[in-house]
């Protein structure tokens, strides 16, 4: 039975480097598949994803438990995004032991429910690959809190409440970002999803 994350934790804090290895295993995938929807490039998905774990390693002790580990690494993932896009630099830091041959982005995860619109049919693969560079395309063209809201949502399937301590915004806040951030990639994917007009801006729950 694997090891809950808290108890990791706690290994960490006392020294236990191969506990911090199992923590960047199990979330090394996520957190490179959401800075790769966030700044659209590889290699400063993978710097990102590396200065995410060594902060998590510099300031484990901030870490209160009051919230889970992922939605902790998770904001400090986002954090970074923003300051990245921001900013437009590569992020540095101490390298810490990152498969890059495990990874998966956005086009892969095809933004949950946007990316099922084709079905599974193998003979639509093409399609499907074509959408979720249209899914990659749209999401270059929303501000950068409704692209990080709409990753945590459609892709790493965060619900309203893990939202809302991963962003330190309020619920009500999270429901109204999402909304507008479906809208706003709907409208754009409209045309080539063939939605009418009173489709494309649902996204309530």
């Amino acid at each position: 039975m694997a090891t809950d994350d808290l108890t990791l934790v706690k290994r960490v804090r006392s020294g236990d480097q191969r506990a911090f290895r199992l923590l960047v295993e199990r979330y090394q995938r996520k957190v490179y598949s959401v800075a790769l929807g966030m700044v659209r490039d590889r290699e400063e998905a993978n710097d990102i994803a590396q200065e995410a774990f060594v902060k998590v390693y510099k300031y484990l002790d901030h870490f209160k438990g009051d919230s889970s580990f992922y939605t902790w690494l998770y904001r400090i993932t986002v954090n970074i995004c923003i300051d990245v896009l921001r900013k437009r630099r590569g992020m540095k830091g101490v390298a810490v032991e990152y498969d890059e041959t495990n990874q998966v982005g956005t086009s892969e995860a095809n933004l949950g429910a946007l990316g099922t619109r084709l079905g599974t049919n193998p003979q639509k693969s093409a399609l499907r690959k074509e959408l979720a560079e249209k899914i990659q395309e749209a999401l270059e063209q929303v501000p950068e809190k409704h692209r990080a809201i709409l990753l945590l949502r459609e892709v790493e399937g965060m619900s309203y409440e893990e939202l809302a301590r991963t962003l330190e915004i309020p619920k009500g806040t999270v429901m109204s970002r999402l909304f507008h951030a479906r809208i706003k990639v709907q409208k754009i994917l409209s045309e080539y999803l063939e939605l009418d007009e009173s489709k494309s801006g649902v996204g309530s729950e």
